[in-house]
Formats: structure tokens, sequence, C-alpha cells
């Protein structure tokens, strides 16, 4: 991970420099945290709602120590990926549990962790709500291919670990068109993935491969849907937004269109409020879901 680190930093600063020299995921965190903090009052649940992040500013640690000095009773996880990965979600669990098992009060804290929430309707709703939003803005929105991206990952945590991520992004994206279809869009549609790093594989169709095929089978309208982010960042702002954006229309694409991350999208984060009220009367005690495992493994 370091040398990965080494030899993207030139390139990631360009990146970072073509939109406007910094990301504003953690802002926007910070306001869905807000917001999700209103729509939980607004069901009669005041609750803290704290916001930690893998591996920037504040960090997971930085939350863990905030809820411990506020002494809270119940706690719910909520990641912010729809979909599970081993490498997103699974990663951030693994250093939750590790934390929390070593501390007093931490394992007897009451915890519920929403493992992944792509198959609400609330989010399916959300996500075809925008799409027929930006579709609308195209010309002839029926002859419009619906070009759905999403976060790669290495083939071997999908084939040797069992990592469900590509088939929950492609039940997620089944799930969406059938929401569409229900609403009267015939789109056709497709998947690719993006973001990939280093020699080994990941998931393929990569997307710049499938933008350049698309403009040589005769594509004139796309509408990009980056699936797996919530929030806009440096791979919607500069990869899709950008580089993405200047492939296919080099391709031979004529129109394009993007959907936004749903960020503080209402009907989104309702959704979101109702998925930790719900999640709220399962939590349990880590060292108890421990003894509990430790109980099945002798039997």
């Amino acid at each position: 991970p370091s040398l990965i680190s080494i030899l993207l930093a030139p390139k990631t600063k360009q990146r970072y420099a073509a939109i406007g020299g910094g990301s504003p995921l953690r802002r926007i965190t910070e306001e869905q945290a807000d917001a999700l903090r209103t729509a939980l009052e607004a069901k009669n649940l005041h609750a803290n709602v704290y916001v930690g992040m893998r591996y920037w500013y504040p960090f997971m640690e930085e939350a863990i120590q905030q809820i411990k000095r506020d002494r809270i009773t119940k706690l719910v996880v909520l990641p912010l990926f729809p979909q599970f990965s081993i490498t997103t979600t699974g990663s951030s669990i693994r250093v939750l549990q590790r934390i929390f098992m070593d501390d007093a009060y931490l394992s007897r804290l009451p915890v519920s962790i929403i493992r992944f929430w792509y198959r609400r309707q609330g989010y399916i709703r959300s996500i075809a709500d925008s799409i027929v939003t930006q579709l609308s803005k195209f010309e002839k929105p029926e002859e419009v291919l619906i070009f759905f991206s999403a976060h790669g990952v290495p083939v071997s945590y999908v084939e040797n670990a069992g990592d469900p991520y590509k088939n929950q992004i492609e039940e997620c994206i089944y799930l969406i068109m059938r929401e569409l279809k229900a609403r009267g869009a015939r789109n056709d549609h497709t998947l690719a993935y993006q973001s990939r790093v280093g020699p080994v594989q990941w998931l393929k169709p990569y997307t710049n491969e499938v933008l350049v095929e698309l403009g040589w089978k005769g594509v004139k309208s796309l509408l990009a849907v980056p699936i797996s982010y919530v929030s806009e960042h440096i791979e919607t702002l500069e990869e899709i937004d950008k580089g993405y954006k200047d492939l296919a229309l080099k391709s031979g694409i004529k129109n394009w269109g993007r959907v936004p991350a749903l960020g503080c999208t209402s009907s989104f984060i309702t959704d979101l409020a109702d998925a930790v009220v719900e999640a709220l009367p399962s939590a349990k005690a880590l060292s108890i879901l421990r003894e509990t495992a430790k109980e099945s493994d002798c039997r």
C-alpha cells in the first residue's frame, strides 16, 4: 500500500487540482450526518451522529473516542457504501471490532451494524428519481444508454475471498432498472468498473474500454450513473466528469450526461434514517456476539 501511495502521489495531486484543489467528500459527509440527525429527530429519535472515515480525517478512531466520551447506550454503524465489499465496509468493520473488543466499555456497548442497504426501496427510488431527471434533459430520452459505472475491486477478492460485491452491484442495477421500467422507461443499460490500480486483474469490463466500444458501436447518447457512491469526490468529479467524459466524446458519443451522487437528497436521507431506526432493536454487545460464536463452534 505504501508503494502504491508513493506512485500515485504526483498523479493524485494533478487530479485534485483539476477539481479545484481538494475533495468535497468530508464536507458532504458531514452535511449528510447533520441531515440524518434531523431526519431521526423527525422520527422522535434524538441521537448523536458521528462521522468516522477509514483513510482521512476525521478517522474512525476519533469518532470512537468521542463515542466513549459521550457514554452512549446504543450504537448503529451505517457505512456509506450501499453494497458490501471486504475492501470497504468489511475493512471498516474489522477495525471497529478490533478496537471495541480491546475496550471494557465498548465491548459491552450494544451495536448494530448495517452491512449493506442497496436493496432498500427508498434508496432504489431515489436513484431512479435522479436518473429520470437527467434523462429528461436529453433531446431524445428514450435513445439514451444508461451506463452504470461501479468502483472496481481485484478479481481475486471475489473469486478467492468470497467478496459479494460483484453480485450485489449486479442485483442493485437489476432493482434500479426494474423500478425504471415500472415508470415506463425502456432504456438499454450496461455496467462497467472503474478506478483500477496496479498490475493485478480487476473486475471487468473496464469503464474506459467499454466507452470506446460503445462509441465504435454507434451509441450517441449516454447517461453515466456512478453506482458505488453516495457523495461527490475525485472519482466522480475528475475521473468520470473529466476523464471518462472526454474519452466518450472522442470515441463518438455526442450527448453525455451524469447522474449526481445522492448526497443530501431528502428521500435518500429519510430512508437512511428508517434503516437506523429498524436496526436499533437488533443491537448487541460485541462481547456477547463473540461468546455466542464460541458456543456455536463448540457444538
